[in-house]
């Protein structure tokens, strides 16, 4: 297994790489579902009969069950260290830039739980923001996560080592991420409750000035490398 690769020239948006995955009454696990973005996306998907989003964050999780026009998605407040389901419940499961926000110490745990809930031959689809580009040298001023998002690659190339998945593939791509200004990028971005950024006066103006560095008539907008460990638990 590779972290990454030297040469991405793969542009897309991921609903192109995981929308072929998805059976027929599917029941899918989603970790760390943030602002239900993805989750959203996923369940409009006629093939889609159950999804289970899981957030860690509690201010997060408060205003997910606001929305009341995703009936086959049922949130709750829980990690993927301690998934509240049944064994064999799930075809996939799903984090998109999660895994590395499980505490390093619980990622193994993380891993033997996502095996516990899906069913024999199901799948695990997770998906993680690689440690380069211009994107994320703008976040690492304020937010490093290179030994983070080591050790989550780490778990996961562990779990199938030891057998508990087998590697289907990895698949590498960039992701647009776009802002149509440094208002949206602080709301989205520096304002997350999941995480408490506090940034000093001198740092914040070093942030913005990277950002608008980026800046066009029609925002600012950047290829984030993406790496996907796409795994298959035995039938």
């Amino acid at each position: 297994m590779r972290i990454t690769i030297p040469d991405i020239n793969q542009v897309c948006e991921e609903h192109r790489l995981y929308t072929d995955l998805i059976p027929d009454q599917a029941h899918i696990l989603e970790l760390g579902c943030g602002k239900a973005e993805k989750t959203r996306a996923i369940a409009k998907d006629d093939r889609v009969a159950y999804l289970l989003a899981l957030e860690t964050d509690e201010i997060q999780h408060t205003i997910n069950l606001t929305h009341t026009d995703l009936p086959k998605v049922q949130f709750a407040l829980g990690g993927a260290e301690a998934v509240p389901a049944a064994n064999a419940s799930f075809d996939i499961v799903m984090m998109f830039k999660s895994l590395h926000h499980v505490p390093m110490e619980k990622l193994d745990l993380a891993m033997a739980e996502i095996h516990r809930v899906l069913k024999p031959g199901g799948l695990a689809y997770i998906s993680e923001p690689i440690f380069a580009g211009e994107f994320n040298e703008i976040l690492r001023l304020f937010h490093d996560e290179s030994i983070v998002r080591q050790a989550a690659f780490a778990a996961v190339e562990g779990a199938v080592a030891s057998g508990l998945f087998d590697l289907v593939e990895q698949k590498f791509f960039l992701a647009p991420v776009c802002y149509r200004d440094f208002a949206q990028f602080d709301e989205n971005v520096l304002k997350v409750t999941h995480t408490r950024h506090q940034l000093t006066t001198e740092l914040l103006a070093e942030v913005r000035n990277k950002f608008d560095a980026r800046m066009t008539a029609d925002g600012a907008t950047f290829l984030a490398p993406i790496r996907i460990d796409l795994l298959r638990k035995a039938a």
